[in-house]
This record gives C-alpha cells, sequence and structure tokens, in this order.
C-alpha cells in the first residue's frame, strides 16, 4: 500500500474504532460485532507496523500500553487540583449546613431565592487529570499533592472509556479532572480470575484502581479493568466555557467523555437532602463505590464571587455516608461447605456495624487467601461491606495481634490451616493443583451440599419454590426424604404433615407450589441446576443461545465457548456436569415428573424488535411482577436498567410509579403501561 493511501486508511480506521470503542465503553451501546472489530484492529496495526511514521497519539492501538517505565515523571499542574471540604455530618443537617453558609457567603437574605447546585457523586477512586491540546490526549497525571504530581499518561490510555482525540469543535487547551475507578462487577471477576490461579486479589476496588493507574508496566496496568468519569475542569484556552457547572458537564460528554448520569440540578437545601437521600437508597444497585455525594454552587460567576479558603473552594462540599469499613476482632475461623463442595473460611467476628448493617461473619475467601493476609483468631482486622459484595476481611492490624506473653513474643494463636476432612461429611478435602479453591469430595452423599443444592434448586430466580426454605430443606434431607430435585416433585401430603411444625395447610401450599414450579423457563432450569461457574447470566446466554435443553447438553465444549461471555472455564464447568450420568439422569427425572419450559429457537435464528434495547420497570404492574416482567424482556435480547437515563429505550409503568416516571417524561422516553409492554414483546 502506498504511503498516501496508507495514510488515508489509516485515519480513517482511526475515526471508526474510536467510534465504536465510544459507543461500547461509554454509551454501552456495540454498534459492531467482536470479531469485525477485531479485523480492523489489526488492518491498522498492520499499516502502522509498515509505516511507523503514522503512529499517532491518538492511535488506538496506543492503548495497548509502552515498555515499562523505571519511574513516574513529575507533572506540574497548570492550574491546581485542590481538595473539596467534606461534610462529616452525614444527616440532612449537613446539607442544611452547607446551604447557610453558602447564602452567607453570597449576602441573601430570607426573602431570596434558594441558590442553585449542581449535585453529582462522589467516586471512590483516584484523582486523574486528562490534558488534551487540540483534541489529542498528550498527558495523564495523578493529583499528587494538588501542586505536583505523577505522569501516568502510558496506563491511562489502556482506559478504554477514555477517548484519545475529542469529538467535535475542541478547545485549543483543555485539561479535564475525573476519577479512575474500577466497578464492583470487573473487581470481584479480577479477584476471582486471580484467586482460581493462585495470585494476588486486590484489597478493595479504590486500591485496585490507584495500584492500575500506578503500575511502572503499562501492559500489566491493561490487564486491569478501568473506568473513568470526568467531573470537572482544569486549564483550557481557546474556549467559550459555559455559564454553569452542569454546563461544563454536559459540554465534557458532547466532546465523548464519559459523564455520570447520576447528576442533577436542585434548588437549595431541600434538593440537596433529597439527591443526598435518594442515591443513599441506590448506593447498594450502583456498579461502583461511592462514599457520599457533592455539592457545587452551579453557577460559574457565583463560583468565582464565593473563593477558596485555605486550599478549599467555598463552593463545594462533600457529604459523606457512613463507612463501609470498620475495624473488629476475629472470635474465630470456621470453614463452610458450599453446594458445590466448595471449603470455604469464614470468619466469626466480634459485631460491627458497617455498611449499614450489622456484621458478625466475613468471608476470607479461601486457603491462600486467609494465608496471605495471615488472619489469625484474636485479630484486630479491617472489615469491608459493599453494596450487595460479602462481607470480607481486608486486612489485619499486625501491631495489635495477641502475643504469648508481651509483644515481640510470639503470635498467640497459629496460622490457619484448610481441615483435612469435610466438617459436615467427613469425606477428604481435596485441592487440585491448578484452583484455588478446596473441596469436599462428597458430592450427594454429603448433606451440606445436597441442602444447598436444593436451596438453590428452590430459589427465587431458579425455580422459585415459595415455601421451600433452610428449616424445611434441613428436615427433608435430615430425614432422607428428599436427596435430589427430582424427589422434590415426588412428595406427598403424608410425608408432609408428619414433618415437624407442618400443618396441613402448610403442607397443601408447598405442595401447590412445588406443582407450580413445573412450568418454567430455560434460563431458570438451566441456573437451578447449580452448575459450578453457571450463574444467572451464564444461564440466560446459554438458553438464548441453544434455544433448547438438548441442543445445550451435547454440545461440546468448542461449541460451548461460541457463547458469549463463556471461555474455557465456563466451557469446561458445563461439560463436566452434563457428561456425569447421574447429572443426566436426576435432569430426566425432573423432565419425566413435568417440569418443562417453552422451547425456543437458537439465538442465531431469533430476530427480536427490542434486542439491545434498555428496558426501565417502575411501579407495580397488574398482572406481572418484577421478575416475570424482566425474564420476558431478557428472553428476547433486552436489557433492564435501575435507573432512567438517556439510554433508556422503554419505561414500563404500573402503578404508584415515582421519580423514575417523571425523569422518563421530562427525557422524552417512550413510556408503556402492561398491556402495550404485552404487546410491543408479541412484536
Amino acid at each position: 500500500m502506498h504511503f498516501a493511501e496508507a495514510a488515508a486508511r489509516a485515519e480513517v480506521l482511526r475515526r471508526e474504532i474510536e467510534r465504536h470503542n465510544h459507543a461500547y465503553y461509554v454509551l454501552d451501546r456495540p454498534t459492531l460485532p467482536d470479531a469485525e472489530f477485531d479485523r480492523l484492529y489489526r488492518e491498522l496495526q498492520a499499516i502502522e507496523a509498515e509505516h511507523p511514521q503514522l503512529l499517532t497519539d491518538d492511535s488506538p492501538t496506543r492503548r495497548v500500553g509502552g515498555k515499562p517505565l523505571g519511574g513516574f515523571a513529575q507533572v506540574r499542574h497548570a492550574v491546581p487540583m485542590l481538595s473539596i471540604r467534606t461534610e462529616t455530618d452525614t444527616e440532612p443537617s449537613g446539607a442544611r449546613a452547607f446551604d447557610a453558609r453558602i447564602r452567607r457567603e453570597l449576602a441573601l437574605g430570607e426573602g431570596d431565592p434558594p441558590v442553585e447546585y449542581a449535585v453529582e457523586l462522589k467516586f471512590d477512586g483516584l484523582a486523574i487529570n486528562l490534558r488534551y491540546e487540540h483534541g489529542v490526549l498528550v498527558q495523564a497525571a495523578t493529583r499528587g499533592d494538588g501542586e505536583t504530581g505523577e505522569d501516568v499518561t502510558q496506563n491511562i490510555r489502556t482506559v478504554h472509556c477514555i477517548p484519545l482525540r475529542l469529538r467535535g469543535e475542541v478547545p485549543e487547551i483543555i485539561e479535564v479532572r475525573g476519577e479512575a475507578y474500577m466497578s464492583r462487577p470487573d473487581f470481584e471477576a479480577y479477584n476471582e480470575r486471580q484467586r482460581s490461579l493462585g495470585k494476588a486479589t486486590l484489597v478493595n476496588p479504590r486500591n485496585g484502581a490507584a495500584g492500575s493507574i500506578r503500575q511502572l508496566d503499562p501492559a500489566m496496568a491493561a490487564e486491569r479493568p478501568l473506568s473513568f468519569y470526568a467531573y470537572g475542569l482544569g486549564e483550557f484556552r481557546g474556549w467559550a466555557i459555559p455559564d454553569t457547572h452542569s454546563g461544563v458537564l454536559d459540554a465534557l460528554a458532547a466532546f465523548g467523555l464519559p459523564v455520570c448520569e447520576h447528576r442533577a440540578t436542585v434548588q437549595g437545601a431541600d434538593g440537596l437532602i433529597a439527591f443526598h437521600s435518594g442515591m443513599r437508597e441506590a448506593r447498594d444497585s450502583l456498579p461502583f463505590d461511592i462514599d457520599g455525594v457533592v455539592y457545587k454552587v452551579n453557577s460559574l460567576a457565583r463560583q468565582l464571587q464565593l473563593g477558596f479558603v485555605t486550599r478549599e473552594p467555598r463552593w463545594a462540599v462533600a457529604h459523606k455516608y457512613p463507612a463501609e469499613e470498620m475495624l473488629t476482632t476475629v472470635e474465630a475461623i470456621e470453614v463452610q461447605v458450599g453446594r458445590t463442595g466448595a471449603i470455604t473460611p469464614v470468619a466469626r467476628l466480634a459485631p460491627v456495624f458497617v455498611g449499614g448493617v450489622t456484621v458478625t461473619n466475613a468471608t476470607l475467601h479461601n486457603e491462600t487467601e486467609a494465608r496471605r493476609k495471615d488472619v489469625r483468631i484474636g485479630d484486630t482486622v479491617v472489615v469491608r461491606r459493599a453494596g450487595d459484595v460479602i462481607p470480607e476481611v481486608v486486612s489485619v492490624v499486625m501491631e495489635r495481634r495477641p502475643r504469648a506473653n508481651r509483644p515481640g513474643d510470639e503470635p498467640l494463636h497459629p496460622p490457619f490451616e484448610l481441615p483435612r476432612t469435610c466438617p459436615v461429611c467427613g469425606s477428604a478435602v481435596e485441592r487440585p493443583d491448578d484452583e484455588a479453591i478446596a473441596r469436599c469430595t462428597g458430592g450427594l452423599i454429603c448433606p451440606a451440599q445436597r441442602k444447598q443444592a436444593l436451596l438453590h434448586f428452590a430459589g427465587r430466580r431458579a425455580m422459585d419454590i415459595e415455601g421451600l426454605g433452610d428449616k424445611l430443606v434441613e428436615q427433608l434431607v435430615d430425614a432422607a426424604i428428599v436427596k435430589t430435585p427430582a424427589d422434590l416433585f415426588k412428595l406427598g401430603l403424608l410425608a408432609m404433615v408428619n414433618l415437624e411444625r407442618m400443618a396441613d395447610k402448610s403442607a397443601t401450599n408447598l405442595l401447590a407450589a412445588i406443582e407450580a414450579s413445573k412450568l418454567t423457563t430455560l434460563a431458570r432450569f438451566i441456573f437451578a441446576l447449580g452448575i459450578r461457574n453457571v450463574g444467572e447470566a451464564t444461564a440466560k446466554d446459554l438458553a438464548r443461545f441453544f434455544g433448547n435443553l438438548d441442543a445445550l447438553m451435547a454440545a461440546d465444549l468448542d461449541r460451548l465457548q461460541l457463547v458469549p461471555d463463556v471461555g474455557p472455564v465456563v466451557a469446561a464447568s458445563i461439560a463436566r456436569f452434563f457428561a456425569e450420568p447421574h447429572n443426566v439422569e436426576v435432569i430426566e427425572q425432573l423432565r419425566a415428573a413435568g417440569v418443562s419450559w417453552p422451547e425456543g429457537a437458537p439465538a442465531a435464528s431469533v430476530s427480536s424488535s427490542i434486542s439491545g434495547k434498555t428496558f426501565v420497570l417502575t411501579g407495580t404492574l397488574p398482572a406481572l411482577s418484577r421478575d416475570e416482567a424482566k425474564d420476558m424482556i431478557e428472553a428476547l435480547g433486552g436489557k433492564v436498567a435501575g435507573s432512567v437515563s438517556k439510554k433508556t429505550d422503554y419505561v414500563v409503568a404500573g402503578a404508584e410509579a415515582g421519580s423514575k416516571l417523571d425523569k422518563a417524561q421530562t427525557l422524552g422516553i417512550t413510556i408503556l403501561d402492561e398491556i402495550q409492554f404485552r404487546e410491543l414483546l408479541k412484536q
């Protein structure tokens, strides 16, 4: 290819790849199959290899990182990166105090209108400054001491949601301030992968983000899943800046930078309080950690008028939430046996209130993790709980470790050791060489696994057998009435009423629930089987891809790995499960008992008008539960989100729909009642 032709083609490829990157990582709306994206990427790599002079700072191929660094160069910020004052009063009075201070500084009286504020989230990550010159990212730096930070450009280029070139009419120079963070799902997936390889895990998402950005080897940074949200400005030239902070964020989003959708403009203290309260309720459902919200006077002219005190702006404050990490002591270390036989060490703790709940137990994940952190009985430990994540021991406060007699002596308690036999059934405990998790070898003879397998099978997101809880499963298993899930469908009234605390009515209701559960969906049934490494999302992917159970059971490893997000490890787990005769026998017994679901066509032959569309459910629907509506949407390739944004395609609204409906109407999003929703699905 001639140089001029290569240069033109490289420019087209760079724009095309970055357009798809933006759609995938920022808008969450993929526009191209992975294979086609990879083809474009490889073509650009080949052109740049043939013509090295065509490699530009904004080339997507720069995202893979460069050579390892000996250290980070110092960067002096053109405009200092100042910190924001923290309001530690987590109650509404904290917001009222801030508003009162602002009104005093602006000399506003009781008769003056409320102050308009821009409100946003306080991310728990690492502050970063991105410098763009003529729209191209030329430098990225950490906050450091506010005056001087570290040059982390190579590592920031590996964060796919950060554009290497801005869109539209760009300023001559613009510095964008924001937060690099690691989402909870990415953090958990990364740690799970590390554990399976027997490697060190990350302590928490914030440490994961900070450690990734400060990796001297950019290739290692590229392996860590990071994201970024812009929230402010540093230096800028050649730009007619908007009048408000919210306008600045809108402009940054128009440039192609990721800006968090959870932001608003509100009036006065009441608006601040409502946002703080609303985000506190939504906090656990967010895919990333926050430790509070941020209030900023929206008018940039008023910000200038208010100015700074010491090194903090008067016009902004961070309003915190209760801490999600606390200190407590380890009273004992026990092991639990999971439904797949996994042996998990668990620290029994002195009760501590953290993340909104009282925590008495925390996972140590596995033997390697427990030994690496060196958690022992009597230790003072840092316990973390974030969102729906299981509480975990983060680290040990070594200086508080109990000693035999006095400081400097041998520790009072020995290191944790995994038991050699299962504490429930006495079977041998094995740990394969290529795995971090030890397992009981008892299989279905182990009551712990049997009970957990039945509870999982009957769970709300699986077969949804209402009334089949812990106590009842324990009785059924201990009395040897139920040994496999198929035995549930052989239960009779006489066997049930003889159980402790089981009256005729309760038994009749449970048998009716078991009967009703026979009609299910393929995704729920696959999930209910408890196949190792197959969660709810993977079960839905398998059901969509294969369309029927027989096709799934017959699939080999290569076929299984064609399913989205199914890699070699998950494929091997699925293949091993269906290769076991006793598993196939239980499945056939379940089918013979009448368990069934609508058969579908494989995903390759399904075309749906809602495939890829995003729905939000709000209020109470007349005939459908939230879970039923969600299943119907996902079965046709749609997505269900927890909050309304510009990315939302439809809002399904029932009785007592709240703020989500209001926001949808403001954004002009299509709103459906249950009848219209069902009609859409029929199409």
